[in-house]
């Protein structure tokens, strides 16, 4: 199984049917298997903090969702994330490309890395970092841990975790 499809597979064990997601290069094998998916609706999004306002309607329709992004739009999730994901108790597991780390070529993707991990745990939100293929296992039990708790999760997600994905 590759590692697209074990997150996906996970997503699916843990009943996500409702997976919204912003283009990423990093993220584009894990959106084409979840699009693929015919236990996932896939809604793409325009802007993260839209993505949450569909993860949040989805779940109070009854359903497990889940939000694929970048890190560099952490920003403009804060509102949404405080007034509306953690006021209302809505577990989302939020699987984030990590840019910005040694070998990034785009300049603004550093600048955002430097606050990501600050940001998260300002908002008190339980931050996972995968650096290697192997930390994918761990991934059931956060999605498990998250459903659990009604709280969101985020899943950091490295160029070292996707090499030769």
């Amino acid at each position: 199984m590759t590692l697209n499809q074990q997150i996906v597979a996970d997503l699916v064990k843990n009943d996500v049917s409702f997976v919204t997601t912003v283009p990423c290069k990093q993220l584009a094998g894990v959106i084409d298997e979840i699009e693929a998916s015919e236990d996932i609706f896939h809604i793409p999004s325009n802007k993260e903090d839209e993505g949450m306002g569909l993860c949040a309607g989805a779940y109070m329709g009854g359903k497990r969702a889940a939000i694929i992004m970048q890190n560099t739009a952490i920003g403009v999730t804060i509102n949404s994330l405080a007034t509306l994901i953690q006021y209302y108790h809505i577990p989302l597991p939020m699987l984030i490309s990590y840019r910005g780390e040694v070998g990034e070529r785009i300049a603004c993707q550093v600048e955002m890395a430097v606050h990501t991990k600050a940001l998260l745990a300002q908002l008190n939100i339980p931050t996972y970092h995968f650096h290697h293929r192997d930390d994918v296992v761990e991934l059931d039990a956060i999605l498990n841990h998250c459903f659990m708790s009604k709280k969101p999760v985020a899943i950091l997600t490295d160029a070292g975790f996707w090499k030769g994905a």
